[in-house]
């Protein structure tokens, strides 16, 4: 029995059906303007867009775009955020092919090294361009979009240290933040070259570096 401050059962049932319902259409619209966005920057090979180009492509209107994204940066830090969430499942079903721990946080390093190194020929404004803007004039965003990655890389060290493969001492997850900001900073300070001279940092070399800091000899 209710009390006579409570809503009915029925009522109850009629709200959350109706509230589920328009977080799906909401999510549906947020997904074609994504979409929209990212054939957009596949085809001009940069982030150099407008918000209107997006409307047209998702045939959304202005009004709906602004009900789900303040505006244009918005839009790219949630395509920057989806990016870096693909990239950990893309590493975590890659690390799922070994058993050893260590050597599942070593592949999952040098994924993760090739991965963020700049490519002119795979276009990838939102990591070449969008990204060093959003690390020095929102940091905090930043932080938020790599969380599955550093969770990820945490998960990971936990279990080589759970097997005893890792020296005393580091804390698994701070271990793992500083993994990624040098994988990650070093990956994009040397982008990949056919010329011989530029000798650009390697997977293994970074791997290397990382396993000697955290490894037990």
């Amino acid at each position: 029995m209710t009390s006579p401050s409570e809503e009915p059962a029925w009522k109850q049932r009629a709200v959350e059906r109706s509230i589920k319902t328009a977080k799906i259409r909401a999510a549906q619209r947020v997904q074609r303007f994504l979409d929209a966005a990212q054939s957009i920057i596949i085809e001009k090979g940069s982030t150099d867009f407008t918000v209107q180009e997006v409307v047209d492509r998702s045939r959304q209107s202005l009004r709906s775009f602004y009900l789900q994204f303040d505006g244009k940066h918005e839009l790219l830090l949630a395509l920057f955020e989806d990016a870096l969430s693909r990239a950990a499942e893309q590493i975590r079903a890659a690390t799922a092919n070994y058993a050893d721990p260590l050597e599942r946080l070593k592949v999952a390093v040098e994924l993760l090294f090739e991965s963020s190194r700049p490519d002119p020929a795979a276009k990838r404004p939102l990591f070449t361009d969008f990204a060093p803007t959003l690390l020095l004039t929102h940091p905090a965003e930043v932080k938020v979009a790599h969380t599955p990655l550093l969770a990820l890389l945490t998960e990971l060290t936990e279990q080589a240290a759970a097997a005893g493969q890792l020296r005393a001492g580091p804390n698994p997850r701070r271990a793992a933040a500083m993994i990624m900001q040098t994988v990650m900073f070093n990956a994009q300070s040397s982008p990949a070259s056919t010329d011989p001279a530029a000798n650009p940092l390697t997977a293994d070399e970074v791997w290397d570096f990382c396993a000697h800091g955290f490894a037990r000899s």
